[in-house]
């Protein structure tokens, strides 16, 4: 997994913008500390960032306050991002590890808050900056870990992992879904590097003058079994991931990105975007169904199945329609901002110029 910058950044903005009932004295360190830290990061200075959000971490410990969640996320971060600057480092990915499971049940804790606070008024927009700042926080976090265990050669790790956080309703659905598209994924590459290879593959004429493949057996029965395993399995857990999906997804169609104010949309994105992913493995094991069926012989059954991915593809396609308008949107608001700070930036330019 990949960390931005503007990751530790964003969050430290927004634990500024919204304070804290901590002491005074800890309130003012841990917030003079998060902002040095901050700073340190973007400038890729990442031990001085990582001895200044361990410093403010160390002044709440159990995450109690809005400072403290924020400076164990942090470091975890930022060790996160030392690893990725030294892959040979693993002792620094499993200490990334580590700050990652220590901020989980903090922001897990605040996520039930900020969210019976955002139902409670939606349309409040410090509300929806809260819960979005905790959902996102809970979201990244579970997937790091797991993602930081692959990365470390763990893969058994990363798949208890991500089967902890898909069985514990404690995570908001969007993370046990994201876990859940995870292990989907692992048994879809399981099932493809057995389907999609010159073996099992094969080139034949369509008519016309055009080609089409035909899927055959694998010779080894065994490779034929575990294709079929990989499938039903990867296929139960997408089914899983399905159930999950919120009505706002499914409801997605009728949004309209210009209407919408900036932390909508992106508590919207922060959503859509993990349901656009269980979408299309559930479209990639649909397919593996079909070419099941056709190495069988059943060319009924694959005709079945080829009309259900190309369902499931429309549904995901039209989640991804509802992504990218949302992409475009935020895009073109960044744009917009741009060109304004640029013209303001050039009249003050210029009523410089003239007075002198």
């Amino acid at each position: 997994m990949r960390i931005s910058r503007l990751g530790v950044l964003a969050v430290v903005a927004v634990m500024v913008s919204l304070g804290s009932g901590c002491s005074f004295y800890n309130r003012v360190m841990a917030r003079k500390n998060l902002v040095d830290g901050a700073k340190a990061y973007k400038d890729r200075k990442f031990p001085e960032a990582e001895e200044r959000f361990r410093y403010a971490a160390s002044l709440d410990p159990e995450g109690e306050t809005l400072e403290g969640r924020t400076a164990q996320l942090s470091l975890a971060r930022t060790l996160h991002s030392e690893y990725i600057g030294n892959r040979s480092d693993k002792g620094k990915a499993q200490e990334a590890i580590d700050a990652y499971k220590v901020s989980l049940p903090q922001y897990l804790k605040d996520l039930k808050e900020t969210e019976a606070a955002y139902n409670a008024n939606p349309a409040s927009a410090d509300a929806q900056r809260m819960y979005l700042n905790s959902l996102s926080s809970v979201n990244s976090t579970s997937s790091a870990i797991a993602s930081l265990y692959d990365n470390i050669q763990m893969p058994d790790k990363a798949t208890a992992w991500l089967e902890q956080v898909a069985k514990d309703q404690a995570y908001p659905p969007t993370a046990r879904a994201r876990a859940l598209s995870a292990l989907a994924a692992k048994q879809n590459t399981c099932a493809s590097e057995i389907s999609d290879t010159p073996e099992t593959k094969k080139t034949v004429a369509a008519g016309d003058g055009k080609q089409a493949y035909q899927y055959v057996k694998p010779a080894d029965a065994a490779q034929f079994a575990k294709l079929q395993q990989c499938t039903t399995d990867g296929m139960a857990l997408i089914d899983q991931a399905m159930a999950l999906e919120p009505d706002s997804v499914k409801k997605s169609g009728s949004l309209n990105p210009d209407t919408m104010s900036d932390v909508e949309l992106a508590l919207a994105s922060e959503v859509l975007k993990i349901f656009q992913s269980v979408r299309s493995y559930k479209a990639s094991l649909i397919n593996q169904q079909a070419r099941i069926a056709e190495m069988n012989g059943d060319n009924s059954g694959r005709d079945k199945f080829k009309a259900d991915y190309e369902t499931a593809k429309g549904a995901m396609n039209q989640l991804g329609d509802v992504v990218q308008k949302i992409d475009d949107a935020v895009q073109a608001r960044a744009a917009a901002k741009e060109a304004a700070e640029a013209a303001n930036a050039a009249n003050a330019n210029g009523s410089a110029n003239a007075n002198k």
